[in-house]
C-alpha cells in the first residue's frame, strides 16, 4: 500500500479520506488508444477508459497535441513518431472529436465519487515519453498575433539524462515536466466542455507549478468524477505567450484520493513548499479576483484566519502569478509559501 502524509491544503479535519486501509491500493497502467482518449473535451457521458477506487494508482501515457503529418513536415523522423499517436489520428472518428484539439487520456472514473465531493490527485511521478518537444504559434493564436501573422513550429530536442532542452545554439532550458490539462467532467448543464478554456473543473490550466510531488484538488460535479489528463509540457514560462509550451508526450503516475462530502469551491493545489489557489476567466482582472478570493477562502477555512488577516497575508506574503494568457479563459494562481506558518 502506498502511504502519504495528509496534505494540509484540504484535510483540516479528520475522516475526510475515503477508506484506503484494509486493502492494498491497486496499480494500473492506462495507454492511449482510440477507445481510451477524449479528443478535445471533458464530458461525463463519455465511455470510461478505466474505473478505479480511492487510493489506487494509475500510470497514464499521454500524447502530445500535434498530428503525425505535422510532426513529419517539421523534421521529426518516422521512427520517433509514436505508433499510438498514428493509431489515434487514424481511428478516432470525426464525430468523437472536439470541440477542442487536445488529445486527453481517459476518462478515469473513481468509484463512489459524487457531486459535492473533492477529488485529490497526487502527482507522484512524470516521465518523458519521447526525446523531443515542439513549440509553435499561428496567425490566429498567441498573444502577439498582429506581430506574428503567420505559422511556425520548432522541434526542440530533449536530453533525458541531463533533463534539459536544447532550444538552440548556446540556449539550454532546464526541464520541469507537467501536464497542461488535468480536469474532471463539468456539471451536466455545461454539456461537453471544450478542452481549451480552463474553468472550475480544472482542465487546460497550463499551470507550470503542477509538477511531480504536487497535489491537485478538484471539485466533483458528476458521478464518477471522470478525470482526463493530457497536453504534456516538458517546460513552460508563466503566460505561455505564443499559445504553446514545450509540447511533448508524458507518462504521469497519479494516486487518486476521494474526499466524501467535502465541497471544494474552486481548483487548488499544494506543493512541498506552497499552497496554490487558482482562478480562470476571459477577463484577466476577473481571473485574478477569483484566484485571490480562492486563497483568502482557503486561509480562512483551513488556517483559522479571519478574512481580514487572510486578505492582508495574501498581499504581504503571497505571489500572484499568471499561469497562461492564451486559452480564452486566462489563468492566474496565487502562491502562498508554507514557510510563513510557524511549525
Amino acid at each position: 500500500m502506498i502511504r502519504h502524509a495528509k496534505p494540509a491544503a484540504l484535510v483540516a479535519t479528520l475522516g475526510l479520506f475515503a477508506a484506503t486501509s484494509g486493502a492494498a491500493a491497486a496499480t494500473y497502467t492506462l495507454e492511449p488508444t482510440p477507445s481510451t482518449v477524449a479528443w478535445g473535451h471533458y464530458d461525463g457521458t463519455d465511455k470510461p477508459a478505466l474505473t478505479v477506487k480511492s487510493g489506487d494508482v494509475v500510470a497514464v501515457h499521454t500524447l502530445l497535441t500535434n498530428n503525425p503529418t505535422g510532426l513529419k513536415a517539421n523534421g521529426v523522423p518516422d521512427d520517433q513518431i509514436e505508433p499510438a499517436l498514428r493509431d489515434v489520428y487514424e481511428h478516432v472518428p470525426a464525430s468523437a472529436r472536439g470541440p477542442g484539439g487536445h488529445v486527453l487520456t481517459g476518462p478515469i472514473v473513481i468509484e463512489g465519487a459524487e457531486p459535492g465531493d473533492t477529488l485529490e490527485i497526487r502527482i507522484q511521478k512524470i516521465d518523458l515519453a519521447i526525446p523531443y518537444a515542439y513549440n509553435g504559434f499561428g496567425a490566429a493564436n498567441g498573444l502577439l498575433r498582429d506581430d506574428f501573422p503567420y505559422r511556425r513550429t520548432k522541434i526542440i530536442p530533449l536530453d533525458r539524462q541531463a533533463m534539459v532542452a536544447r532550444f538552440g545554439p548556446g540556449i539550454v532550458i532546464p526541464l520541469h515536466p507537467f501536464f497542461g490539462s488535468m480536469g474532471v467532467a463539468p456539471p451536466q448543464e455545461m454539456g461537453r466542455w471544450d478542452s481549451t478554456p480552463p474553468t472550475v473543473i480544472g482542465g487546460n490550466m497550463d499551470n507550470k507549478e503542477l509538477v511531480a510531488g504536487t497535489t491537485l484538488f478538484l471539485p466533483v460535479f458528476v458521478k464518477g468524477a471522470f478525470f482526463n489528463v493530457g497536453d504534456g509540457h516538458a517546460g513552460q514560462g508563466n503566460g505561455e505567450v505564443d499559445v504553446t509550451a514545450m509540447e511533448t508526450s508524458l507518462v504521469g503516475t497519479f494516486q487518486f484520493i476521494l474526499h466524501k462530502g467535502e465541497r471544494l469551491p474552486y481548483p487548488r493545489a499544494e506543493s512541498p513548499t506552497h499552497y496554490i489557489a487558482m482562478g480562470f476567466d476571459d477577463d484577466l482582472a476577473v481571473a485574478t479576483v477569483k484566484a485571490v478570493r480562492n486563497m483568502v477562502e482557503f486561509l480562512a477555512t483551513h488556517k483559522g484566519m479571519t478574512r481580514d488577516d487572510a486578505y492582508m497575508l495574501v498581499s504581504v506574503a503571497g505571489d500572484v502569478d499568471i499561469s497562461e494568457l492564451v486559452d480564452r479563459n486566462k489563468g492566474v494562481h496565487v502562491m502562498m509559501p508554507k514557510a510563513v506558518f510557524a511549525k
